[in-house]
């Protein structure tokens, strides 16, 4: 038998395994079932978190990033960069996951730990710089991110207001020159998957806030806020991506004249997919969760869409593992997936399937090749 080659195109386990940790339980289970056969790792991401994590496992190089964090306490986070172009995860520097066991401040939590990471990447000599916008604590419109490129966000009295989405009650003047020169010359693309625009029902605050910790009186006040903001700084407040990030996709929009893509459209062009997938006899895929949202665009879909494009005349059978599949077999087979594993399909309780998902993503690894046997 010809050796066979899988690819594995694995995005995180939100809350349970990174992308990379997904693929390499299922590349050993594989390499049980066949020790001869050829596994191919690419762990993709939609722009959200992961997304850095995704560029590291192809070899790109971390650059080291000290920023405030989305409730102004330091953290330290990592840039992809290769050569000229280097990726921001918005996630690292001003993401929710870093407020875990503490207050969430859904009115004061801000992106200034964006821009500072966005500065970096410059200084250090990036010409495209790429930002993930998924995964923030924050609905301040970009506003902290701004600041800390250089504009100036002032009171009625000409000075800095607040970070963080209520502080935008009280901005009188914008000026985004300083942040602009900063940027001059500089390509900025904002990656999502999100199409929410920045104001009113499908936006930023009601939307995203209440996952934030935004009560409904929370809510209103931030999209009051939000509404002013967007007053000042003019620009395409209702362009799709623009509510992405709590807002932070319209400061990259309108305040750096940047352009959206789709997340994981990039991602997958950033790490090679299309190279790897030419000579692919299964593409292997997955998220923490199979629903709705999926597809609309994340991950899985975003891999299906890939292959099926790659400019094969024939393209490999695509297959899924995911955590939970809230989709089931109709809806998953309708849109070309061959197969889908779910883990807590395997496991005692969802708690249970967290716990042990590397040993049962290892026992999936090892049933993979029974869709070439079909």
């Amino acid at each position: 038998m010809d050796t066979r080659t899988v690819l594995l195109a694995p995005d995180k386990f939100k809350g349970c395994l990174t992308g990379p940790e997904v693929a390499a339980a299922l590349a050993a289970g594989l390499r049980e079932a066949d020790p001869g056969v050829r596994v191919r790792t690419v762990p993709v991401a939609d722009g959200g978190d992961g997304t850095v994590a995704a560029l590291l496992a192809r070899g790109w190089r971390p650059l080291e990033v000290r920023t405030a964090g989305p409730d102004g306490a330091p953290v330290v986070a990592q840039v992809a960069v290769r050569g000229t172009t280097a990726v921001v995860e918005s996630a690292t520097t001003s993401g929710l996951a870093l407020l875990r066991g503490g207050p969430l401040h859904p009115l004061t939590a801000g992106s200034r730990g964006v821009g500072e990471a966005i500065a970096a990447a410059v200084d250090a000599g990036a010409r495209h710089v790429v930002v993930g916008v998924g995964g923030t604590a924050c609905t301040d419109g970009g506003a902290g991110m701004l600041s800390a490129l250089g504009a100036r966000v002032l009171d009625e009295h000409g000075r800095p207001v607040p970070d963080g989405g209520a502080g935008l009650e009280r901005v009188a003047t914008v000026d985004l020159a300083p942040a602009r020169r900063k940027l001059a010359g500089v390509e900025v693309t904002v990656a999502t998957d999100v199409d929410n625009p920045l104001l009113g029902a499908e936006g930023a605050a009601a939307v995203y806030a209440p996952q934030k910790g935004a009560s409904p009186d929370d809510v209103l006040r931030l999209d009051d806020a939000l509404h002013r903001w967007a007053g000042l700084v003019g620009g395409p407040a209702d362009r799709p991506g623009a509510g992405a990030g709590g807002g932070l996709g319209y400061g990259l929009l309108a305040g750096l004249g940047g352009s959206v893509r789709s997340g994981v459209d990039l991602v997958l062009d950033l790490v090679g997919f299309a190279t790897e997938v030419a000579a692919a006899d299964l593409v292997v895929t997955g998220e923490g969760r199979l629903d709705g949202q999926s597809l609309r665009g994340k991950t899985v879909m975003g891999v299906l869409r890939a292959t099926q494009g790659a400019g094969r005349e024939d393209p490999p059978p695509v297959v899924a593992v995911c955590g939970v599949d809230a989709l089931g077999p109709a809806a998953t087979a309708g849109v070309g997936l061959a197969r889908v594993w779910a883990l807590v399909e395997r496991a005692s309780s969802p708690e249970d399937s967290v716990a042990r998902a590397p040993e049962l993503l290892r026992a999936v690894g090892r049933e993979l090749l029974d869709v070439l046997a079909r």
